[in-house]
């Protein structure tokens, strides 16, 4: 990757480590190091997604002492898209084989972009509006939680893995919805936000169903080769 694609589990990893660290310990750390740990996170996942995107388009630089100026131009792309990172098995069941693997392609790469580009500036913004109350720590663990699940679901290489980060966006959501669940308003926005949930998750199951009825699999790299388009533009599926 020549250095500019670090491996795809660290940027989620990133702000789940923030979560951990923030809601383990959080309590007994000074508010300038719960600070720290907040931004760092998404920051640095925001750094390796611009790292990937660098790696994506290169402008390259050739130099010959001898033959004159330097000859600018576009080099080979560092990273060829869509790039791929299996982790390994996770489902294998008669013909259906679901494996736990991340995708990085053109619209992933431009989600990560915004998920991580603006949800930092959202931790930077929660720093002076959470200045104060004595839920600092437990905040900025939910929210970094929240980019986990987000980055998950941005990645995922099957519509399971990305139920996976569906699910725990969901369960961030409800967890910042109701964060002052002293106040019966935040506790009631808390439980509605988890019923509209419950209906998503609904749907969510009923299209992989369709998915596994229709293609047999889960995997997005698979349904699409098995997407065909006909000379009339329709849509046709090949067995």
């Amino acid at each position: 990757m020549n250095g500019y694609l670090t491996h795809l589990w660290l940027i989620p990893l990133l702000p789940f480590a923030g979560f951990l660290v923030n809601g383990v310990l959080g309590r007994r750390l000074p508010k300038w190091l719960v600070t720290a740990v907040a931004l760092l996170a998404p920051l640095a996942a925001f750094g390796l997604v611009v790292s990937a995107a660098l790696g994506t388009f290169v402008f390259n630089v050739t130099r010959c002492a001898p033959c004159g100026p330097p000859d600018w131009g576009w080099h080979h792309p560092a990273v060829t898209l869509p790039y791929v990172e299996n982790f390994g098995q996770w489902i294998n069941a008669g013909a259906l084989h679901i494996d736990f693997s991340f995708v990085l392609d053109q619209l992933s790469l431009v989600m990560l972009l915004v998920v991580t580009g603006v949800g930092f500036l959202i931790h930077v913004y929660s720093v002076g509006y959470m200045k104060g109350d004595e839920g600092y720590a437990r905040y900025f663990s939910y929210l970094n939680l929240f980019l986990f699940f987000m980055t998950v679901l941005v990645l995922a290489g099957n519509a399971l893995v990305m139920f996976v980060g569906w699910e725990g966006v969901g369960l961030a959501s409800y967890l910042l919805i109701g964060f002052w669940y002293q106040k019966k308003s935040a506790a009631d926005a808390g439980k509605k936000a988890f019923i509209v949930n419950r209906i998503g998750d609904f749907g969510f199951l009923i299209g992989m169903f369709l998915l596994l009825a229709n293609f047999g699999t889960l995997t997005f790299s698979e349904i699409a080769t098995k997407l065909v388009r006909t000379p009339a533009g329709r849509a046709a599926w090949s067995p």
